[in-house]
């Protein structure tokens, strides 16, 4: 076939202006097939061309571990005393400071004693003079007696001689009568008698009752403890159980009061069956001090779904206060043989916990899913996390300079790997 003459005039016309065109557009033609071939490989040969990244590792290790519960408590008084007057009367002297630690016995306040001394006074005469009445009473009782043995013997003869008819029944009653009237004024006087003791017995309760009141005009302290703030000086006028005048607080022994969830309601009372729960108080910026757990609630707080607990501290050095709040733990058994990395190797992402796992063999890592069971604190050293789920003993994984990690990267350890519990802050310094 043959061309039209006009129309291979016009491609030889355009082809030199195409030449400069297809020499651009073949390399980026050829630059987007090779890019296109290679991209599946990318991820891995990425990873392996970077460089190795620095970090610092740990190995997992297994521990004993004690399951500890943690809590902010308050300390509590065992015991407070309203210190209340029992007498009325005036307040003489008050023998204590404000905020002293007193101890049972110890005097407090006096009130004035002479009211309650003069009805004492009053009160004594008063059985004085029911002596003297039950005296002459008794020596009336004497007399009738002596009085009315004649008078029945009188009788007995005017009866006698009636009879015989040598008394007229006047005569005879006569003699019948002062017979009845002395009876009469026997009973009398004994009753006289019986007054005069149920009076004297009065007088002697009243007695008693004014010297126990005379007693209560010294206020000693019930109990030892600490002393609060004097509401009454010296000179006050005060009433019979009315306002407090101060308050005692007893500080050793106290309690430390503490919740904790409803879900470890089991084990707490499973391990206090066994042995006395051990609780550990730590007031701020003091030293802790340990106690014995001695209560429990009977009932949950359904508002916070925790329950009440109670533990007893000597606190001979008043370490403790009342009202005062202090971070408590209480060992409730120790766990064997977990399995703990640092909780500085823990991450976080979208599928939850993970950690970058080392391989010892070729030095690249891997994201490996963990379970962190609950995280703790030991004595010495930084807080570690007890895993659960997804490590063994012996797994390296990245404690430092896991923000520049991708999965099958090289890494290289910055130091030699620690024991986890070996050395504590092994991993302080940052990667380079």
């Amino acid at each position: 076939m043959r061309l039209d003459p006009r129309l291979t005039g016009s491609l030889n016309l355009y082809i030199p202006r195409l030449k400069p065109l297809m020499s651009l557009v073949c390399p980026v033609a050829c630059a987007i097939v090779l890019v296109s071939c290679s991209k599946t490989h990318a991820g891995g040969a990425s990873a392996m061309m970077m460089p190795a990244a620095p970090v610092r590792a740990v190995a997992a290790v297994s521990s004993d571990v004690p399951l500890d519960v943690s809590a902010v408590g308050t300390a509590e008084s065992i015991t407070s005393v309203d210190i209340k007057s029992r007498v009325a009367g005036q307040i003489l002297r008050v023998d204590f400071q404000e905020g002293q630690n007193l101890v049972a016995g110890q005097l407090l306040f006096e009130i004035d004693p002479v009211p309650l001394e003069r009805q004492i006074a009053e009160t004594q005469a008063d059985i004085a003079k029911d002596v003297a009445l039950e005296q002459q009473a008794r020596a009336n009782v004497t007399k009738d007696e002596a009085n009315i043995q004649q008078t029945a013997a009188a009788a007995r003869r005017g009866m006698e001689l009636s009879r015989e008819g040598i008394f007229s029944k006047e005569q005879t009653e006569q003699v019948v009568s002062t017979n009845e009237q002395a009876q009469a004024a026997l009973a009398a006087d004994r009753a006289a008698v019986e007054s005069a003791v149920a009076s004297n017995n009065a007088d002697h309760a009243r007695l008693q009752q004014t010297e126990l009141q005379l007693g209560y005009t010294k206020i000693t302290a019930p109990i030892s403890g600490r002393a609060g703030a004097i509401q009454v000086r010296a000179g006050n006028l005060i009433k019979d159980n009315d306002a407090a005048l101060v308050t005692i607080l007893q500080i050793s022994p106290i309690y430390v009061s503490f919740g904790i969830p409803e879900q470890l309601l089991d084990d707490v009372r499973k391990f206090d069956a066994q042995h006395a729960l051990v609780v550990r108080a730590t007031p701020d910026g003091e030293k802790m001090v340990t106690g014995k757990l001695v209560f429990i609630d009977n009932t949950v707080d359904s508002t916070t779904g925790t329950i009440k607990l109670k533990a007893l501290f000597d606190n001979p050095n008043r370490t403790l206060w009342p009202g005062q709040f202090v971070n408590v733990q209480t060992q409730l058994e120790v766990q064997h043989d977990c399995v703990t990395v640092p909780v500085r190797a823990i991450e976080t992402g979208p599928q939850g916990k993970y950690v970058w796992l080392m391989n010892k063999a070729d030095g690249t890592v891997q994201i490996r899913p963990v379970q962190v069971a609950r995280n703790y604190t030991p004595a010495s050293g930084g807080e570690v996390a007890i895993i659960g789920n997804g490590l063994t003993v012996g797994d390296l994984v990245v404690s430092e300079g896991q923000m520049r990690l991708v999965p099958g990267m090289k890494v290289r350890l910055l130091q030699p790997q620690t024991q986890l519990g070996q050395t504590g802050s092994a991993d302080t310094s940052n990667p380079s």
